[in-house]
């Protein structure tokens, strides 16, 4: 009789694997500071970009756009940007409506993209400040090395 069991576990150990999801796979994910949208105001037919860092909130017309992690991938891999936004409607009433709540894929915008009848916001990006425009770190102060040497 032949053993199925030691035949296959090769098999077994890698659909576990798969199915687990792979530890180097979890250790490639990039976390960033700041989550990058765009956002369509159909209205004026004007798309802007703009940037909320990670647990903070940004107004765009009449919508709350809440980042709360935003993962990238090093730019030896294929590109895969998500981040778990969180986005409130102010109604008129200065209520707030969860209008949604979800992961946003910016490969993919149309597939979890807020859609409102006023406006449109989409995940483009997820960015880590640089040094230059870090907090406590203004370009051309006084204390700015580059500043002192243009004298």
């Amino acid at each position: 009789m032949v053993d199925l069991k030691g035949a296959f576990a090769p098999l077994f150990a890698g659909m576990a694997l798969l199915l687990a999801g792979s530890p180097e796979a979890d250790a490639n994910k990039i976390e960033n500071p700041i989550a990058v949208f765009a956002g369509l105001d159909k209205i004026t037919a004007t798309i802007t970009t703009f940037e909320v860092p990670v647990n903070k909130t940004k107004q765009f017309g009449t919508l709350q756009v809440t980042p709360r992690i935003c993962y990238t991938r090093p730019i030896t891999e294929a590109p895969k940007t998500t981040s778990f936004v969180e986005v409130n409607e102010v109604l008129l009433t200065g209520n707030l409506k969860r209008i949604f709540t979800g992961w946003m894929f910016a490969a993919s915008p149309g597939l979890n993209a807020v859609e409102h009848p006023v406006y449109d916001v989409w995940l483009t990006n997820c960015k880590t400040p640089s040094a230059e425009t870090s907090e406590g770190n203004v370009p051309n102060s006084p204390s700015t090395p580059s500043a002192s040497s243009n004298n």
